[in-house]
């Protein structure tokens, strides 16, 4: 009673990189409220997934097996979830901010009437006074997200209401196995006893997926351009240099808008979340929502012609000057001198 939830997607068998992210999180919220993580995985012919996700530290794995709950449809997992918090009372519950999450979160909290910050890019545990009712409360949840156009970054708690909902985007959280002969205890849930026969009516009958080719999450490096990089021929530039390093390329959302990349290379809030060891920003001001989704590089070179550019702050090279200048030159250097 009381303990952390992480609703788990599955794929073909396979929890999702976003679902062990939040594993590995809920396993820090978990030890540090003395409570216990538990996982909630929905599906059909689930024998043999506790082993994907016991090793993140998961003490208790909820498993619903039957047909109609693969592939996701909206009215049985939420039945699943909605009925299942009804009886075990979490303190906490953690989504993907995916097109599950953020389909499935809505509808538990709203059933549950509790509340949901959606796109978090922090979670930690503090204590909150509300002077106003002369309350003091301890070890609330810190659902922490840039708010109003990411002016500011917003830190959101939960008081009264339970369980305190926040769904996270892939990539935001670090994925880590706590320990990997961790075990915990598998229950297995009759599904008729949650779900009413009349929440599958709706069936999937037939799917297609296709994964994007690029790979922009997993590379080592990364070249990004914003809005000062001027022109989608200029992007060209950045497709050259990225070409020699072996190197993805990346994109602000002003870029974006400005049709000078497609939107899968969009990095950032509003984009996906990067943590390459190597991150080339070209042209990039450095706005919040963009230095959420790329601040853990381990190591950030800003090419930029104005030295208080905000991305500069967190840039461990700064180079001054415009990317047509600064970008012909990195290419030339690089092929003259590698091997």
């Amino acid at each position: 009673m009381n303990n952390v939830f992480v609703y788990c997607e599955i794929e073909d068998g396979i929890i999702s990189e976003v679902s062990l992210e939040l594993l590995t999180k809920g396993r820090s919220l978990a030890t540090r409220l003395g409570c216990k993580l538990e996982a909630i995985v929905a599906g059909y012919k689930l024998d043999g997934i506790d082993s994907q996700v016991m090793p993140y530290g998961v003490d208790i794995l909820h498993l619903f097996d039957g047909e109609g709950l693969y592939p996701y449809t909206s009215l049985p997992h939420t039945s699943v979830v909605v009925n299942l918090f009804k009886e075990e009372k979490p303190q906490i519950c953690l989504m993907g901010a995916t097109v599950i999450g953020r389909d499935l979160g809505p509808r538990v909290s709203s059933a549950l009437t509790s509340g949901l910050t959606a796109d978090c890019t922090a979670l930690e545990i503090g204590p909150h006074e509300d002077k106003k009712e002369g309350k003091t409360y301890t070890d609330l949840l810190y659902q922490i997200r840039p708010a109003f156009g990411g002016n500011i970054v917003a830190t959101i708690v939960n008081p009264e209401h339970r369980p305190q909902m926040a769904t996270v985007r892939e990539g935001v959280m670090k994925k880590e196995i706590y320990d990997q002969n961790y075990k915990g205890e598998i229950v297995r849930h009759d599904v008729s006893k949650y779900v009413d026969e009349s929440d599958y009516v709706v069936k999937v009958i037939e799917r297609h997926v296709e994964k994007s080719k690029i790979n922009i999450k997993g590379a080592p490096i990364i070249v990004a351009g914003g809005y000062g990089v001027g022109s989608k021929e200029n992007f060209q530039l950045l497709h050259e240099l990225a070409d020699l390093l072996k190197a993805e390329v990346g994109a602000s959302r002003a870029a974006v808008d400005a049709g000078f990349c497609e939107h899968e290379r969009q990095i950032g809030q509003t984009g996906v979340t990067v943590r390459p060891k190597l991150y080339i920003a070209c042209g990039i001001s450095g706005q919040i929502q963009h230095i959420a989704g790329m601040q853990d590089s381990s190591m950030i070179i800003s090419i930029n012609n104005d030295p208080a550019a905000p991305i500069n702050a967190i840039a461990d090279y700064v180079i001054n000057g415009t990317v047509e200048e600064v970008v012909p030159k990195l290419i030339k250097y690089y092929k003259q001198n590698s091997k």
